[in-house]
Formats: C-alpha cells, structure tokens, sequence
C-alpha cells in the first residue's frame, strides 16, 4: 500500500473534520463533536491550527491535527490535539509514518517537546505510544471550562 505523508491543505479539512468525527465515535463522545467544518475552515485559514495528511490512492485516511503552543519550563512545544487513521487502514504502518512526520514538522519547527492525551482505556494508543518512547503521565488531572 503507497501512502502519501504530506501537510494538509484547505482542501483536506472536510476529510480531517470526518476523521475527527470518527475518533470522537470511537472515544464514544460523539455528541461533544460540535465544531462545525466552517470553524475548521476559519481557524485552518488563520493558522491556529495544522495538520499533516496520509493518503492513499487520493483518498486521505489519517491524520495528526496540532498547533504550536509554550510550556513555561521547557519552552516552544507541539500540542498534538488529535491523530486519528481510519479503522481500515490501521496496523500497516500508517500511523508510524504520520507519528514520524509530525516529529519531524516539530523539530523543524525548533520545539523542546511534543505533547497530547490519550485516554486512560486506550490501550492500543499507549502501547503506541510507549513504543515510541513517550512519557505517559499519570499524576496531572485535566481541567476545562466551556466558554
């Protein structure tokens, strides 16, 4: 299978918008998935975010979707907010291949680390990550308000 890693573009949005859907199902928080593709469109436009694509054949079948942000005790960091590959097209490799690239986006980038969250259940996304020598944090608590 030939796949393609690239950075995604605006024509790339609606597929990564449904590839968010599908991890929000997968999650089974599908009724918190309410960003509408114009706000992808929007905020893709202004920079708040990028993404890097998989495809095959044309067709883009994952995705990783983050965006610069700062850590105050290591400096320019890469939050990773979702990394998502079609349930078809998972275990041939194409996960590794986007976790790769989005490595490699950060360290040109000038980043002192990547980070993101993975659901304390995830267990295939751990062994991932773990095999990818990540630091899986168990101390900190996440905190949110909706505005």
């Amino acid at each position: 299978m030939k796949t393609n890693i690239r950075k995604a573009t605006a024509a790339d949005l609606p597929a990564v918008h449904n590839l968010v859907r599908e991890l929000a199902i997968y999650e089974e928080a599908e009724a918190a998935f309410t960003a509408p593709l114009s706000v992808y469109e929007d905020n893709f436009k202004q920079g708040v975010f990028d993404a890097i694509v998989a495809e095959v054949e044309g067709k883009v079948i994952g995705m990783c979707l983050y965006y610069l942000t700062f850590s105050t005790w290591k400096g320019r960091m890469l939050y990773l907010e979702d990394f998502v590959v079609e349930e078809a097209y998972r275990r041939y490799g194409v996960g590794q291949l986007l976790f790769d690239k989005l490595l490699t986006e950060a360290k040109r980038m000038d980043c002192r680390l990547a980070k993101w969250q993975v659901l304390d259940w995830n267990e295939p996304a751990i062994n991932f990550y773990k095999k990818n020598d990540a630091i899986i944090e168990t101390e900190w608590w996440n905190a949110k308000i909706f505005l």
